[in-house]
Parts: C-alpha cells; structure tokens; sequence
C-alpha cells in the first residue's frame, strides 16, 4: 500500500502546482521555458505513475472488501467508459467539444474514476480512484474558474468526429479484452 498512496502523493503533488502555486508555476515557466517546465514536471509525474500502477498492482487483490458492489455497476462502468474515452481524446484535439466542455479531460477522468470507484470496492480501489476523483473535481473547479479561450476553428467538427471515432474505437478494443490484457480485469 505503501508504493500506491507514494504514487499517488507524487504524481498528484505535481499535478496540483498549477491550483495551488500558479506564481510559482509561472516563475518556472518564465526561467525555463515552457518546454523546459514541462520537461521537469513531467519527471516526478511519471515517477508518481508509474509508482502508484506497481502498489495498485501489488495490492488490488489482497486489500480488505469494503463493499460488494451489485453486478449492474460494471455494465454501468462499461457504458460510462464509452463517452469518457471520447471526452479523453477531445481534450487534445481543437474542436467544439473541448470548446463545449472546457476541459473535457477532467470530466474523462470524474466519469473514469466514478464509475470504477462505484463498480469496485475494495480498501485499494477506493484509495486510487477515490483520490482520483477528488483530484480531477478539485483541478476541474480551478481550471473553470480561469479564462478560457476557444480554439476549434472551421474543422472543429472534423476533430470532434475523430474524437468520436478514436473514443468508441478504445472503448471497443477494451471491452473486447484489451482492460482484461492491460489490467487483468474483464471488462462486463
């Protein structure tokens, strides 16, 4: 449990500077260069990733049960999934979804860990996706409060169909045994 909630503490540490020290971020931005702040806040991130994969990993199955969770909650997961992997993939494409939304990524990510958090109950899956839901509404609350200028230009209807088509073409391959192969759970 140690190496998940380490994990997590770092790669969410990083993830927050933005809400909670935007000066500081800026400074860093200013004497590195935005690429160069990126490159430094990507390696703690990945350090923090990869970390809180290996002590999920280490303890999803070993961690006590909270709660049974009824077998309707992973059809429900299952179908919340589609939508929340097309909102994943707008957020890095101009269109007017990500216009629409904001900061669709974010809402991937409440609808992500939500419905895992619902479908899943043990101490394990509650310490991962319970942290990630509140990290995703507490970031989401902050970006929302900040100015926002749309970037979808005339294509943005071609970059929400390939949204769309990326989207549901993840969430088939998941749900025809790629969560079962990436993360050792059948999907259904």
């Amino acid at each position: 449990m140690t190496l998940l909630i380490l994990g997590l503490l770092l790669f969410f540490s990083i993830h927050l500077v933005r809400v909670v020290a935007p000066d500081f971020r800026q400074s860093m931005m200013d004497r590195m260069g935005v690429w160069g702040w990126k490159a430094a806040y990507s390696v703690p991130a990945i350090v923090g990733f990869v970390l809180l994969i290996i002590g999920y990993d280490q303890v999803r199955w070993t961690s006590a049960v909270l709660w049974q969770s009824p077998p309707w909650t992973r059809m429900a997961a299952t179908l919340v999934m589609a939508p929340a992997l097309v909102l994943f993939i707008a957020a890095y494409l101009p269109g007017k979804i990500r216009d629409g939304l904001r900061h669709p990524m974010l809402i991937a990510v409440v609808l992500w860990a939500a419905v895992h958090l619902l479908a899943n109950g043990r101490v394990a899956d509650v310490i991962l996706f319970g942290s990630f839901l509140v990290w995703s509404l507490v970031v989401l609350a902050a970006a929302w409060r900040r100015p926002w200028q749309p970037k979808a230009g005339r294509n943005g209807p071609v970059f929400d169909l390939v949204a769309v088509l990326v989207g549901v073409a993840a969430w088939m391959a998941l749900i025809r045994g790629g969560h079962a192969l990436l993360f050792g759970m059948p999907v259904g």
